[in-house]
């Protein structure tokens, strides 16, 4: 058995702890990811005591964390716990990093294979038959791939496992239409318009200050182009948002990230974007340019040193001379020398 180390916040470590015993509870599942649609790992919750309507805490997503160096990890222990995992079979010391996820997200793939793409409006049908003819059509897609690519594989008792937990219900309402037959009976349309509204109020609370300022990454992003500096507070405004759509987007498929951007008008940013890029590209013409004119004059100024070297032509009477066959010759300086006694 090998052990892998977790990171997880207390509250759901607190809920999750008592579970970890029960293999109903505690078994990873492999869905298909809301963007790529790449098989990965995330593992159900539904004891948080964090767990609230339109949050989204009862499902943790799990990434794997592989640095390709030793190295060491400090983690702020008032806020989050390390759990470690038992899972046999896997030697190749990750970091498993386990985060809260909306559970709409991993309904987004599920319900758009069923969903019409020729202009017409599905029909209203109640939630255990959107999920039957859903997953059974997703996990024959994945087996049709898994022929190029074994790794593609789902199993359709994992869907079944997501389909079948409470917080389904809340998710289905916040990105379908659905109405009430009778108190027992809701039936939902999946609906493209729904969730790109949804996701709207998603990017309205990221794009928060009070919530955007706790990345220090992203504000390094807004000061790298000059958009903390006094007197840019609309362009500001529109950079949080765009930044907050771009976050979403790793958890949306592109299209969709395509449409919740068209809901948007970023056109004095890009056109501000596009003049500090355009800057950008004439000071590196500019510096390119100076190089070559400062390559160009030291090697004028190594040829023309080399032109000075250069011996100078005689006369042609000295190069006559010079050609003259003076073996034989007394030199020039034995009629100066003193007579010999």
């Amino acid at each position: 058995m090998i052990t892998h180390v977790g990171v997880l916040p207390l509250d759901v470590l607190d809920a999750l702890s008592p579970q970890l015993g029960e293999p109903s509870h505690a078994r990873f599942l492999r869905l298909p990811h809301p963007r790529t649609g790449i098989p990965s790992l995330f593992l159900p919750c539904p004891g948080s005591t964090n767990s609230k309507p339109g949050v989204g805490h009862s499902i943790l997503e799990v990434q794997a964390v592989a640095p390709p160096d030793a190295r060491s990890w400090r983690v702020p222990l008032c806020c989050y716990a390390v759990l470690a995992l038992t899972l046999p079979g896997y030697a190749d010391g990750k970091l498993l990093v386990m985060t809260p996820m909306d559970p709409a997200f991993l309904l987004i793939p599920i319900l758009r294979s069923i969903h019409s793409t020729e202009g017409k409006l599905a029909s209203f049908r109640p939630m255990e038959d959107i999920f039957d003819d859903a997953t059974q059509k997703v996990v024959g897609e994945a087996q049709s791939a898994t022929l190029k690519d074994p790794s593609m594989a789902l199993s359709l008792s994992d869907l079944e496992r997501l389909t079948s937990l409470n917080c389904m219900k809340d998710a289905m309402k916040r990105i379908c239409e659905y109405k009430e037959v009778t108190p027992e009976i809701i039936v939902y349309r999946y609906s493209p318009t729904k969730l790109v509204e949804y996701l709207r109020t998603k990017v309205t609370r990221l794009s928060k200050p009070e919530v955007f300022e706790g990345s220090k990454t992203l504000l390094r992003g807004l000061a790298k182009e000059g958009l903390m500096e006094d007197g840019k507070e609309g362009l500001l405004e529109s950079a949080r948002t765009k930044a907050a759509c771009n976050l979403i987007s790793q958890y949306i498929p592109t299209d969709i990230h395509v449409d919740l951007l068209a809901t948007y008008d970023f056109t004095n940013l890009d056109k501000y974007l596009q003049s500090l890029q355009a800057e950008a590209e004439a000071l590196s013409v500019s510096n390119t340019n100076a190089t070559r004119t400062k390559g160009k004059g030291k090697k004028a100024e190594q040829e023309e040193g080399k032109k000075r070297k250069a011996p100078v032509k005689g006369s042609h009477s000295v190069e006559q001379l010079k050609k003259v066959n003076t073996r034989g010759m007394a030199k020039l300086s034995t009629f100066f020398q003193k007579p010999k006694a």
